[in-house]
């Protein structure tokens, strides 16, 4: 069975991984926690696509499991919607938390 198709290059994927995993982990917390993993402790992105982002969570038993979570704002064509719907997720999820988001 073949992955999600991407509109993005590898080395676009990578900087973009990158990226959330190394100066974004806590945003990534807050999304998975607000859109379907309530208890998680830990989340990793580990993939982009331009139909969703997928992050791999990690509850408080140690439990790891993925979670894809479809950009709001449909699918994506350019690595700078990347960061409009990920801003999107990060502050719903922040609303949805009762969080005050940071500035962006």
């Amino acid at each position: 069975m073949a992955g999600p198709s991407t509109p993005f290059p590898p080395e676009v994927v990578d900087a973009v991984l990158a990226h959330m995993n190394d100066d974004h982990g806590d945003d990534s917390l807050l999304i998975v926690q607000a859109f379907g993993a309530p208890h998680a402790v830990a989340a990793t992105m580990n993939a982009v696509d331009g139909e969703a982002g997928t992050w791999v969570v990690t509850d408080e038993d140690g439990v790891s499991e993925e979670l894809r979570i479809i950009w709001p704002g449909g699918p994506l064509a350019e690595r700078a919607e990347i960061r409009r719907e990920v801003v999107v997720l990060y502050d719903e999820a922040c609303r949805s938390l009762g969080r005050e988001p940071r500035p962006h």
